[in-house]
């Protein structure tokens, strides 16, 4: 990279680093980067080679047409491996995505009631409930109460009660029904999760 001036041209240089994902991959050190006078060498198949100097397990793993990787820089001597390093961070990047695509997210989905609900809406919002319950997520039923309704409480508790005991069979209470100003809400957690 050069930067042009009045009085002429002045190069920067930058040495180019890859950047590591983490701390213990800034700390593999690879081929010439082990300057260790001794190290403990293993074979890819785990078979130990013996302890011998750095230039010796360089040449024995150059010779096999692999890298030589420190794989435990803290062992007396320090424990080096003859591998192919670009195909192990490959089956270890693929190994992390296998297990990624396993995890499960559980997100927390919301179904709104309200006190004067019809049964046609009740039925339609515990179906939907039902629904979130069997695919792993939790779901949060709010009650709300619109004016007048707020001295109607009981009303709205006996209706998320009567929600919880309509969809039991797929999901259980985590949460018991809280009121928080105009809401009353419970939290529903699937069964799957519990077991």
């Amino acid at each position: 990279m050069c930067r042009g001036c009045r009085f002429g041209t002045i190069f920067i240089f930058r040495r180019c680093l890859p950047i590591a994902a983490n701390a213990k991959e800034a700390q593999t050190l690879l081929n010439e980067e082990i300057t260790a006078k001794e190290i403990r060498v293993v074979t890819a198949d785990g078979e130990p080679l013996g302890i011998m100097s750095s230039k010796e397990a360089l040449k024995i793993a150059y010779e096999k047409e692999l890298d030589l990787v420190m794989i435990a820089p803290m062992a007396t001597p320090p424990v080096c491996k003859i591998m192919d390093y670009g195909k192990f961070c490959f089956e270890k990047q693929k190994r992390e995505k296998e297990a990624k695509k396993k995890q499960q997210t559980v997100e927390l989905k919301e179904i709104q009631l309200s006190c004067r609900i019809d049964t046609h809406d009740y039925e339609t919002k515990m179906n939907q409930a039902k629904k979130f319950l069997t695919s792993g997520n939790k779901v949060r039923v709010v009650m709300k109460f619109r004016g007048r309704e707020m001295s109607h409480m009981a009303i709205g508790r006996e209706i998320l009660e009567k929600f919880l005991e309509d969809v039991k069979e797929v999901g259980s209470c985590d949460k018991k029904p809280v009121l928080d100003g105009r809401f009353m809400s419970m939290v529903i957690s699937p069964l799957s999760n519990k077991k």
